[in-house]
This record gives C-alpha cells, structure tokens and sequence, in this order.
C-alpha cells in the first residue's frame, strides 16, 4: 500500500486479494485508530503473486525487514516470541521482559521464549526465592515496603544488600548462559532445608520456584528444530501435475522451482530435486551449536509452520545421503512423490 508520493506505507499478504483490500474499507466501525489513519493516506497498490502461501509469507516477511513500513510497525501484534533482557549499566540492574530488545554492552538478552506468564512466573520465583523483590527501582535513602515485608533484603538501601543482589545477578545469567547452575543448586538447598526443618509448605513453593526457573532453560520446539540445522526438502502439489519444491537450510531458501511433469511421471521431478540437492546442501556447514538470532525468528517460525502443515510433504536430508554413491536420497524421494496418500 502506497500513499501520493510513492511511499510504502504498509505490506501484507492475502489468499483473497480483493476481500482483504474491501476489508480496508467496509465495516469501518470496527477498524482500529491506525486503520483508518492508513486508509485515509493509501493512495495506491502493487501486488505480486506468488506459487504458494508459504511462497507469499517469506515474501511478506522480507520485504516487511527491507523496507520497514510505517504502519505495520504501527500495526504489529504482539510477537510470539519474547526475551528477558538484564542491563548491567544501571546502577540496580532489574529483570525486563520485552518483544524488541535493544542490543548494547552489557546488556544480557535471554530467548526466545513463546510464554510470557512463564518468563515471569520464573523470574518472580527468583526474587521471592532470593529475597531481591524490591518495591524501589533505585537506591533511596528509605527502605521499600517489601523490606519491611521480609521480602528484599535491603537493596534499596545499597551497601552490603546491593553486592549480594549483583552477585545473584550474576549468578541468573551464567544460570541462563548454561554456564554455572550454582543458581539452582542453592535454591535446591533452601528447599532441602525447608523440608528437614518440617516446613513443608516453604518447601512446596521452593520446588514450584525450581520449576519455574528450569523452564527458562527448556527450548521451544521451534528453536530447538531450527539450531539442528537441517537440509530440508519440501514439495507442494498445486495441481494434478504441477509441483513445487524449495531446498530449505536452516532459514534460509537456497533454491525452488515450479515443475510441471507429464504422463503422472514423477522421475522428472525426483532427478531435479536430486541434482540441486546435491548441488546446494553439500557447501552447507553444520552450525548446529548455533543459537537461534533473532533476525531469524520470523523465518524459523514461517518454515516450522510450513512443515507441519497439511500443505507440503517434506524430507530432512542428513550430509551422509549427499554422496554421489549414496542411493538413499533417491529412493527416500521416490517415497515423498507418493502423493496420493
């Protein structure tokens, strides 16, 4: 969508392209303050068409990072996907929960994570744990209410409280870097402890607080699929005898085509599929150590949704099937054709 001068101001994709740009302007009660400030500046469209929906969401989702229109910036729901950040230059470092961070020195960001009533389900548990819930945001010359509740240990005041909370800092994120789970080992202990003493109601909220915090350590489906750094192969029927395919790495499309094959002979299609595989996935590296970016998170979802749709058949190729001498890819793709079940 365009205003007068040519500028983009929003991108989206539809499988109906003539309802979707109605919906725009009927039933104009119903549209947000942002709608209809985009409706009175649109003055004109370009549309592209695309082979397949997943075609017209990758598309969506790179031209959306390319050109960053106003108003789907404006518009942008809610992501799925959050990060805990911890910003060490302030003087109190807190627990922020956010759909964008912004990246800097000493500036930890943890993620991506699908729930945030988990995330701060977890980091609650920490503080009451810890006793590091403060009710002041800085060092004040008062105690905060939660002081007096016995749940700070005095932060606000500073001194010897403002060391022990850095130092649990510390200790949160190599708990979160995998890199020292001395975290959870004292919260185990404090649990143990209640529990010798006969307070078994302290230790039932000790062992929901450990659960809480093991659940920021547990990847979701989607990241832990994407950092296996796959060589995928996905064929889509879009007719009786047409079909397209994409050779997927990791997030990334190295390769599709639209192939229409004759007599119901699927060996056209399997020698091609062949040949660029072995052609594109054997210069892949294996990054499997590779943490999800968050440059990639739009992608990584679009393609594990792709996947595990109805739309596509699809195959993981392991490195050892790339050999010339290898015979599994071949036989594994004349299993994909098999369309009609």
């Amino acid at each position: 969508m365009k205003d007068s001068k040519g500028q983009i101001l929003y991108v989206g994709k539809a499988k109906s392209l003539k309802k979707r740009v109605q919906s725009y302007f009927q039933n104009s009660k119903g549209h947000t303050p942002k709608v209809k400030k985009l409706v009175t500046h649109l003055k004109d469209f370009d549309y592209l068409l695309t082979d397949t929906e997943f075609d017209a969401f990758m598309l969506e989702c790179h031209l959306i990072k390319e050109i960053k229109p106003m108003y789907n910036r404006m518009m942008k729901n809610p992501q799925s996907f959050i990060y805990l950040v911890i910003n060490l230059n302030k003087k109190v470092p807190t627990f922020e929960i956010s759909y964008d961070p912004i990246e800097g020195e000493n500036v930890f960001i943890f993620g991506p994570f699908t729930s945030r009533s988990t995330v701060e389900r977890a980091v609650n548990g920490i503080k009451e744990c810890f006793k590091i819930n403060c009710g002041h945001s800085s060092i004040k010359n008062s105690a905060c209410l939660n002081y007096s509740l016995g749940t700070c240990n005095g932060v606000c005041l500073g001194g010897s409280a403002l060391k022990e909370y850095n130092m649990i800092i510390d200790k949160v994120i190599g708990f979160l870097n995998r890199t020292d789970m001395s975290l959870l080992e004292e919260m185990e202990k404090l649990m143990l402890s209640a529990s010798e003493q006969f307070d078994f109601e302290a230790a039932a909220k000790y062992r929901d607080w450990i659960e809480m915090v093991k659940s920021l350590t547990n990847k979701e489906k989607l990241i832990d699929f994407t950092e296996q750094n796959h060589n995928i192969i996905t064929v889509e029927q879009l007719e009786k005898n047409k079909f397209k395919y994409f050779l997927i790495h990791r997030t990334q499309i190295l390769h599709c085509e639209l192939i229409e094959i004759k007599d119901d002979s699927y060996d056209q299609l399997i020698k091609q599929i062949y040949l660029n595989s072995i052609d594109y996935f054997k210069n892949m590296h294996d990054q499997s150590s590779k943490d999800v970016s968050r440059d990639e998170i739009d992608e990584a979802q679009i393609i594990y949704s792709y996947l595990n749709s109805k739309n596509c058949k699809h195959l993981i190729v392991p490195k050892r099937w790339l050999h010339h001498t290898s015979t599994k890819l071949t036989k594994e793709l004349q299993k994909l054709m098999n369309f009609s079940k």
